[in-house]
């Protein structure tokens, strides 16, 4: 099995541009968000991990010698992205686990259980989703049809009042296989509204092509917190932070979010 990590983005609201840094390679806990990715991965080896990185990529090639890096040349979407690995996997005939790096609380079981789903079932392509019982935030979201598996995951931007209403949401994380999701990859077409390519739009070109797909949905979980804003990180590191963990006092808490809003936003 081979991952592809994605790494490329920028982080706006993050500024971490100022810092001359990709999103991935801010801290949380003193540690890059990117770390944690590979640390959850790692029952993979590091030869079999391929990070796409963009923005300032040579940050992320210095902090880690010896892995394998793809290049994306444009911020064009999750699906360019990936696309960005092409040539190092074009020989390759197995699975592949495609997950963002910038999403540090993923567990390692969650990949597993994963990746045990999509073999038994014998899937080109399984999701990991989850179900948000609170305020539904602006991500993807997971549609099933009749039979109770994945037919599609419509992005937030072209979603219809009726499918923000879903509560299965897509986590990000997906097992492929590699030689249908290149295939799948090629004939995408850019969103109406973004202009991007998005990633989630090879589950149904899957199916078209006859394949199977389907998803893991956890529930009661954080996993699946990406950083994007000095509050999301702050929540992440109230997870990896033994002293925050353990905070009473909202008044520690409040300390430190001013010291992120500090670092990576503009005074």
């Amino acid at each position: 099995m081979k991952a592809v990590i994605l790494a490329a983005g920028k982080g706006k609201r993050l500024h971490s541009e100022e810092l001359k840094l990709p999103k991935c390679m801010v801290r949380a806990d003193g540690r890059p968000l990117l770390d944690y990715v590979l640390d959850y991965t790692s029952f993979l080896p590091r030869e079999d991990k391929i990070i796409v990185v963009g923005f300032y990529k040579e940050a992320i090639e210095a902090h880690l010698p010896g892995y394998t890096f793809a290049f994306q040349r444009e911020q064009k979407g999750t699906g360019d992205a990936v696309m960005a690995a092409y040539d190092l996997l074009a020989d390759y005939d197995g699975d592949v686990l495609v997950i963002n790096g910038d999403m540090p609380l993923v567990r390692e079981s969650s990949l597993l259980a994963l990746l045990e789903l999509h073999r038994r079932e014998g899937n080109d392509c399984t999701v990991l989703t989850y179900y948000e019982s609170g305020e539904l935030p602006p991500f993807g979201r997971v549609l099933r049809g009749a039979d109770g598996r994945v037919c599609d995951i419509r992005e937030y931007k072209d979603a219809s009042e009726a499918e923000r209403a879903v509560r299965e949401l897509n986590g990000g994380v997906y097992v492929f296989d590699a030689g249908k999701l290149f295939a799948c990859l090629q004939e995408l077409e850019p969103s109406a509204a973004t202009g991007e390519y998005y990633l989630t739009d090879v589950p149904k070109l899957l199916l078209r092509r006859g394949g199977r797909v389907n998803g893991l949905c956890l529930r009661g979980t954080d996993e699946f917190c990406g950083v994007n804003t000095p509050d999301d990180l702050l929540l992440v590191e109230s997870w990896t932070t033994p002293e925050l963990q353990q905070a009473h006092c909202q008044t520690e808490i409040f300390g430190r979010l001013q010291e992120l809003k500090a670092q990576y936003c503009d005074s």
